[in-house]
């Protein structure tokens, strides 16, 4: 019994001395680390907006004149024709949207009718005077010229007074005014009959352009009224096909805006997914608002899938600045900060003594200065740093170089928080999917994988 208590303590201690041999002799790690890899792809730098994606081209067909609506036009997708035009129908140019009660219309046009009618007939009358006017004027000059050679004979002698003579003269001219005038209400009158056509002619609504109906604003038996501005029925979108996205830029950021930049963004219907898109325009008519100036840009996307609604919010990311194949880590990399105990024994004197440990960005006191900052590699139970050159971020990985740097060393991000969820790290050491991940599927290199 004796002997074999003591096998059981030999075997203990044996095994606690190989514990402590693993951990503190042959480098076992008694902290846990989480790393991830030093890896060389594009860099891209963004700035980001919001906004909201629009029809390309959109028609509001409005009503022109006052009254009830009557009944719509048929649905181009219903063959039967039992079905009426609403939302979401596909319409071409010509088509019969909506009828407009014309009751009133066509009595107009049927007034203006028998107007111009009446305007015609007085017209010849005002001729066939006119006509016999000039007769009578035309006899009175055959008269006057023979009262000039009776007077030779005899001064006495008279066959046409001058009172008759200038009477005749001003009912030809009173009879050649009247026609004037009365070609003058055949026109007015032909006018009021063109308007009286027009108005009847506008109580029937045809679609301008081909496309879809976004919004029907009218039912059947509703009066509409045209005033100052036209009242809208319909809300027709001419290519779906085709979207913009109007985003919302603030003043800081626009200067690094540009015509035809590369953008993409995501919609929360599809959240899994980047769409891609080019800046057509930046609107110079700012809007301000809490004293920040605002800008629309622009961005035409294609949308050939359909898979993008009108109205729809979007999460842009502008292509500011693409620098090529460049060395990167997670900025937790950067940031991290070791406890003095897990430096390496030969530097963590003087590390202390500097408390150079300290981690960030360190900028030197000249403006044209690289900034600074220190990466820390696993070696045995301890970390060690090296210093490297940062440069640009985009806010999940940073550029890093430096003569110690090299493609897939594997640098410490943070310790291990056993309270911590597993995936809390990885949320944060994972890279944006705006361009990246397109950049990835060009080099068949998936993302690496969590540590």
């Amino acid at each position: 019994m004796r002997t074999l208590l003591w096998i059981v303590l030999g075997v203990g201690l044996i095994a606690a001395g190989g514990a402590v041999y693993m951990n503190y002799v042959s480098g076992g790690s008694p902290q846990k680390f989480r790393t991830a890899k030093i890896k060389r792809e594009d860099l891209v730098l963004t700035k980001t907006a919001t906004g909201t994606v629009e029809p390309e081209d959109l028609v509001d067909v409005g009503a022109q004149v006052v009254g009830r609506i009557v009944k719509f036009g048929p649905d181009r997708k219903d063959p039967a024709g039992e079905k009426t035009v609403d939302f979401n129908s596909v319409v071409r140019q010509g088509d019969l949207l909506a009828c407009i009660d014309d009751t009133l219309y066509k009595g107009q046009y049927q007034q203006a009718e028998a107007a111009l009618t009446r305007a015609r007939v007085d017209l010849g009358q005002m001729k066939a005077k006119l006509l016999q006017a000039q007769h009578d004027l035309n006899r009175a000059k055959k008269l006057r010229e023979a009262n000039e050679r009776l007077r030779k004979r005899d001064p006495k002698l008279v066959v046409i007074s001058d009172a008759d003579y200038d009477l005749a003269v001003v009912n030809y001219e009173t009879a050649k005014a009247n026609v004037g005038a009365a070609e003058a209400e055949v026109k007015q009158a032909e006018a009021a009959l063109d308007i009286a056509k027009t108005n009847l002619g506008y109580t029937v609504i045809h679609s301008p352009v081909d496309g879809t109906i976004i919004a029907r604003r009218v039912n059947i038996g509703q009066t509409v009224v045209a005033s100052l501005n036209a009242p809208s029925l319909f809300l027709i979108a001419k290519d779906l096909r085709r979207m913009e996205v109007w985003s919302q830029v603030n003043e800081a950021d626009i200067g690094g805006i540009k015509p035809e930049m590369n953008v993409q963004f995501t919609v929360d219907a599809y959240p899994d997914d980047v769409f891609d898109g080019k800046v057509s325009q930046i609107r110079l008519d700012a809007q301000t608002s809490q004293n920040v100036v605002i800008y629309t840009v622009v961005v035409k996307v294609d949308n050939s899938d359909l898979r993008l609604l009108p109205y729809m919010s979007a999460n842009l990311h502008f292509e500011v600045e693409r620098r090529p194949d460049v060395l990167q880590v997670p900025n937790l990399a950067l940031q991290w900060e070791p406890d003095p105990e897990w430096i390496a024994p030969d530097v963590r004197e003087k590390e202390e003594k500097t408390d150079a440990y300290t981690p960030g960005y360190e900028n030197d006191s000249s403006d044209s200065a690289e900034k600074r900052g220190r990466l820390w590699i696993m070696e045995g139970m301890f970390v060690r740093p090296i210093e490297v050159h940062v440069g640009p971020s985009d806010g999940f990985q940073t550029e890093v170089s430096g003569k110690d740097v090299k493609e897939g060393m594997e640098v410490v991000v943070t310790d291990i928080d056993e309270t911590a969820g597993a995936d809390d790290t990885n949320n944060l050491l994972g890279p944006p999917k705006f361009f990246r991940s397109k950049h990835r599927q060009k080099r068949n290199q998936p993302p690496p994988p969590p540590p």
